[in-house]
Protein backbone atom coordinates (compact mmCIF):
# COMPACT_ATOMS: atom_id res chain seq x y z
CA UNK A 1 0.00 0.00 0.00
CA UNK A 2 1.09 3.11 -0.85
CA UNK A 3 0.16 4.83 2.42
CA UNK A 4 3.08 2.42 3.92
CA UNK A 5 5.65 3.68 2.31
CA UNK A 6 4.61 7.37 2.41
CA UNK A 7 4.01 7.11 6.18
CA UNK A 8 7.04 6.13 6.57
CA UNK A 9 8.98 8.99 4.55
CA UNK A 10 7.14 11.24 7.35
CA UNK A 11 8.57 9.41 10.33
CA UNK A 12 12.30 9.76 8.84
CA UNK A 13 11.65 13.48 7.91
CA UNK A 14 10.54 14.01 11.65
CA UNK A 15 13.26 11.90 13.36
CA UNK A 16 15.52 14.38 10.87
CA UNK A 17 13.78 17.23 12.15
CA UNK A 18 14.16 15.81 16.21
CA UNK A 19 18.29 15.76 15.31
CA UNK A 20 17.81 19.46 14.07
CA UNK A 21 15.62 20.09 17.39
CA UNK A 22 18.13 18.54 19.67
CA UNK A 23 21.54 19.56 18.38
CA UNK A 24 19.69 23.37 18.59
CA UNK A 25 19.28 22.55 22.37
CA UNK A 26 22.31 21.27 23.16
CA UNK A 27 24.48 24.15 21.92
CA UNK A 28 22.15 26.46 23.91
CA UNK A 29 24.99 27.08 26.37
CA UNK A 30 27.67 27.01 23.01
CA UNK A 31 29.42 30.44 22.51
CA UNK A 32 27.72 32.42 19.17
CA UNK A 33 26.16 29.01 18.25
CA UNK A 34 23.45 29.55 15.68
CA UNK A 35 20.43 27.62 15.27
CA UNK A 36 19.22 25.02 12.66
CA UNK A 37 15.85 24.69 11.06
CA UNK A 38 15.21 22.02 9.50
CA UNK A 39 13.33 22.66 5.74
CA UNK A 40 11.13 19.97 3.78
CA UNK A 41 9.76 19.44 0.43
CA UNK A 42 6.96 16.97 -0.83
CA UNK A 43 7.43 14.07 -2.97
CA UNK A 44 6.63 13.18 -6.61
CA UNK A 45 2.72 12.82 -7.25
CA UNK A 46 1.06 9.95 -9.04
CA UNK A 47 -1.18 11.68 -11.50
CA UNK A 48 -4.11 8.71 -11.51
CA UNK A 49 -6.36 11.21 -13.96
CA UNK A 50 -5.11 14.75 -15.45
CA UNK A 51 -7.34 17.78 -16.07
CA UNK A 52 -8.69 17.91 -19.23
CA UNK A 53 -11.11 20.45 -20.65
CA UNK A 54 -12.09 20.34 -24.32
CA UNK A 55 -14.23 23.24 -25.62
CA UNK A 56 -15.20 24.13 -21.58
CA UNK A 57 -15.99 20.46 -20.89
CA UNK A 58 -14.18 17.62 -18.78
CA UNK A 59 -12.38 17.37 -15.63
CA UNK A 60 -10.92 21.21 -14.04
CA UNK A 61 -8.56 19.29 -11.92
CA UNK A 62 -6.75 16.93 -11.31
CA UNK A 63 -6.77 12.77 -9.33
CA UNK A 64 -3.88 12.88 -7.75
CA UNK A 65 -1.98 10.82 -5.08
CA UNK A 66 1.53 12.34 -3.17
CA UNK A 67 4.49 10.01 -1.77
CA UNK A 68 5.98 11.74 1.10
CA UNK A 69 7.84 14.19 2.38
CA UNK A 70 12.04 14.64 1.71
CA UNK A 71 14.28 16.79 3.95
CA UNK A 72 15.91 18.91 1.83
CA UNK A 73 17.87 21.29 3.84
CA UNK A 74 19.11 23.15 7.60
CA UNK A 75 19.04 26.84 7.39
CA UNK A 76 21.13 29.05 9.77
CA UNK A 77 20.09 31.68 11.54
CA UNK A 78 22.44 34.12 11.64
CA UNK A 79 20.46 36.87 13.82
CA UNK A 80 22.72 38.16 16.66
CA UNK A 81 22.40 36.27 19.90
CA UNK A 82 22.19 38.28 23.14
CA UNK A 83 25.78 39.43 24.51
CA UNK A 84 27.23 37.85 27.81
CA UNK A 85 29.69 40.64 29.93
CA UNK A 86 33.16 38.59 30.92
CA UNK A 87 35.18 41.68 31.62
CA UNK A 88 37.70 39.61 29.56
CA UNK A 89 40.73 41.86 27.68
CA UNK A 90 40.41 39.00 24.95
CA UNK A 91 36.97 38.29 24.62
CA UNK A 92 35.20 40.06 21.66
CA UNK A 93 31.80 39.76 20.15
CA UNK A 94 30.66 41.10 17.04
CA UNK A 95 27.34 43.88 17.04
CA UNK A 96 26.14 43.04 13.64
CA UNK A 97 27.13 41.07 10.72
CA UNK A 98 30.87 39.57 10.12
CA UNK A 99 33.24 36.98 10.98
CA UNK A 100 36.81 36.37 12.24
CA UNK A 101 39.15 34.98 10.73
CA UNK A 102 41.38 32.16 11.91
CA UNK A 103 44.55 29.66 10.61
CA UNK A 104 44.99 26.22 11.12
CA UNK A 105 47.57 24.68 11.49
CA UNK A 106 47.59 23.49 7.81
CA UNK A 107 47.20 26.84 6.94
CA UNK A 108 43.81 26.66 6.19
CA UNK A 109 41.36 29.50 6.53
CA UNK A 110 38.08 29.38 9.11
CA UNK A 111 36.02 31.61 9.99
CA UNK A 112 34.21 32.21 13.18
CA UNK A 113 31.55 34.33 15.48
CA UNK A 114 33.27 33.17 18.89
CA UNK A 115 35.60 35.83 20.30
CA UNK A 116 36.92 34.11 23.26
CA UNK A 117 40.63 34.60 22.41
CA UNK A 118 43.71 33.62 24.27
CA UNK A 119 46.96 34.26 24.30
CA UNK A 120 49.78 31.83 23.71
CA UNK A 121 53.41 33.07 24.61
CA UNK A 122 55.93 32.23 23.38
CA UNK A 123 59.99 34.30 23.79
CA UNK A 124 58.06 36.47 25.94
CA UNK A 125 55.79 37.56 23.39
CA UNK A 126 51.79 36.82 22.98
CA UNK A 127 50.11 35.60 19.98
CA UNK A 128 46.22 36.06 19.83
CA UNK A 129 44.36 32.73 19.32
CA UNK A 130 41.47 30.73 19.88
CA UNK A 131 40.81 28.10 22.60
CA UNK A 132 42.42 25.34 20.29
CA UNK A 133 45.27 27.16 19.42
CA UNK A 134 44.66 28.41 15.48
CA UNK A 135 45.90 31.55 14.75
CA UNK A 136 43.46 34.67 14.95
CA UNK A 137 44.65 36.68 11.87
CA UNK A 138 44.98 40.57 11.50
CA UNK A 139 43.58 42.84 8.40
CA UNK A 140 46.99 42.09 6.79
CA UNK A 141 46.56 38.21 7.04
CA UNK A 142 49.68 38.29 9.64
CA UNK A 143 49.79 37.10 13.29
CA UNK A 144 48.34 39.27 15.97
CA UNK A 145 51.16 39.57 18.10
CA UNK A 146 51.17 41.43 22.01
CA UNK A 147 54.71 42.76 23.34
CA UNK A 148 55.76 41.76 26.24
CA UNK A 149 55.70 44.72 28.69
CA UNK A 150 52.54 45.99 27.08
CA UNK A 151 49.40 46.93 29.69
CA UNK A 152 45.88 48.23 29.31
CA UNK A 153 45.10 46.02 25.84
CA UNK A 154 42.76 48.25 24.08
CA UNK A 155 40.57 46.75 21.22
CA UNK A 156 37.86 49.88 19.64
CA UNK A 157 34.78 49.27 17.94
CA UNK A 158 36.83 48.96 14.55
CA UNK A 159 38.94 46.15 15.45
CA UNK A 160 41.67 48.61 16.20
CA UNK A 161 44.37 46.62 19.04
CA UNK A 162 46.20 49.21 20.67
CA UNK A 163 48.29 49.01 24.46
CA UNK A 164 50.45 51.18 26.70
CA UNK A 165 54.23 50.11 26.97
CA UNK A 166 56.63 51.14 29.73
CA UNK A 167 56.96 54.67 29.08
CA UNK A 168 53.48 55.70 28.98
CA UNK A 169 53.23 55.67 24.84
CA UNK A 170 50.38 53.89 23.01
CA UNK A 171 51.49 51.39 21.25
CA UNK A 172 49.32 50.56 18.22
CA UNK A 173 49.05 46.58 17.61
CA UNK A 174 47.23 46.59 14.40
CA UNK A 175 44.06 45.59 13.13
CA UNK A 176 42.03 42.36 13.90
CA UNK A 177 40.44 40.98 10.42
CA UNK A 178 36.76 41.35 9.71
CA UNK A 179 35.17 39.16 6.90
CA UNK A 180 31.44 39.40 5.87
CA UNK A 181 30.01 36.68 2.87
CA UNK A 182 26.93 37.23 0.59
CA UNK A 183 25.49 34.57 1.31
CA UNK A 184 26.49 33.39 5.12
CA UNK A 185 23.53 30.54 5.34
CA UNK A 186 26.08 29.11 2.42
CA UNK A 187 28.89 28.49 4.89
CA UNK A 188 29.81 24.85 5.63
CA UNK A 189 29.68 24.16 9.37
CA UNK A 190 32.97 22.50 10.69
CA UNK A 191 32.62 22.32 14.33
CA UNK A 192 34.37 23.91 16.85
CA UNK A 193 32.51 27.37 16.08
CA UNK A 194 34.42 27.53 12.89
CA UNK A 195 32.73 27.83 9.34
CA UNK A 196 34.53 27.21 5.86
CA UNK A 197 33.71 28.91 2.68
CA UNK A 198 32.06 27.39 0.14
CA UNK A 199 30.36 28.55 -3.51
CA UNK A 200 27.22 28.66 -2.49
CA UNK A 201 28.69 31.56 0.19
CA UNK A 202 30.95 33.15 -1.80
CA UNK A 203 34.22 34.48 -1.10
CA UNK A 204 35.21 36.25 1.96
CA UNK A 205 34.00 39.80 1.54
CA UNK A 206 37.00 41.90 4.22
CA UNK A 207 35.14 44.36 5.73
CA UNK A 208 37.08 47.82 6.11
CA UNK A 209 37.42 49.83 9.23
CA UNK A 210 35.62 53.17 6.97
CA UNK A 211 32.70 50.37 5.54
CA UNK A 212 31.81 49.05 8.97
CA UNK A 213 27.97 48.70 9.69
CA UNK A 214 28.52 46.93 12.96
CA UNK A 215 30.84 47.11 15.86
CA UNK A 216 33.54 44.75 17.58
CA UNK A 217 32.79 44.61 21.23
CA UNK A 218 35.62 43.69 24.19
CA UNK A 219 34.91 42.41 26.82
CA UNK A 220 32.18 40.27 25.68
CA UNK A 221 30.42 37.35 24.08
CA UNK A 222 27.88 36.63 22.36
CA UNK A 223 25.57 33.98 23.75
CA UNK A 224 23.78 31.23 21.55
CA UNK A 225 20.49 32.63 19.61
CA UNK A 226 19.00 29.32 20.19
CA UNK A 227 15.42 30.22 22.11
CA UNK A 228 14.63 26.85 24.08
CA UNK A 229 11.01 27.57 24.34
CA UNK A 230 10.47 27.51 20.72
CA UNK A 231 12.51 24.49 20.11
CA UNK A 232 10.61 22.91 22.87
CA UNK A 233 7.26 23.69 20.84
CA UNK A 234 8.85 22.55 17.84
CA UNK A 235 10.00 19.08 19.32
CA UNK A 236 6.77 18.95 20.50
CA UNK A 237 5.05 19.78 17.20
CA UNK A 238 7.28 17.23 15.56
CA UNK A 239 6.46 14.58 17.97
CA UNK A 240 2.75 14.25 17.49
CA UNK A 241 3.47 14.46 13.68
CA UNK A 242 6.00 11.12 13.85
CA UNK A 243 3.02 9.50 15.94
CA UNK A 244 0.57 10.58 13.46
CA UNK A 245 2.71 8.86 11.31
CA UNK A 246 3.11 5.79 12.85
CA UNK A 247 -0.95 5.56 13.95
CA UNK A 248 -1.08 5.51 9.52
CA UNK A 249 1.08 2.75 9.33
CA UNK A 250 -0.85 1.11 11.44
CA UNK A 251 -3.93 1.43 9.91
CA UNK A 252 -2.48 0.71 7.11
CA UNK A 253 -1.69 -2.62 8.46
CA UNK A 254 -4.84 -3.49 9.77
CA UNK A 255 -6.58 -2.13 6.51
CA UNK A 256 -3.92 -5.23 4.98
CA UNK A 257 -5.07 -7.83 7.21
CA UNK A 258 -9.03 -6.94 6.57
CA UNK A 259 -8.41 -7.43 2.63
CA UNK A 260 -6.27 -11.06 3.67
CA UNK A 261 -8.93 -11.67 5.97
CA UNK A 262 -11.46 -11.69 2.90
CA UNK A 263 -10.17 -15.05 1.63
CA UNK A 264 -10.64 -17.01 4.94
Amino acid sequence: MRALWTAATGMRAQQFNIDTISNNLSNVNTTSYKTSRAEFKDLFYANLKRNNIVDEEGRPVNLEVGHGVMPTATKKDFRNGSFIETNGTFDLAIDGDGFFVVELPNGDIRYTRDGSFKLSVEDEEGMLVTSEGYIVLSEDDDEIIIESGLSDIAIDDLGYITGVDEYGDIVDLGRIALVKFTNPEGLQSEGLNLYSATPASGEEIPVEADEMEGRVVQGYLEASNVQVVDEMVKMITAQRAYEINSKTIQTADEMLQLVNNLKR
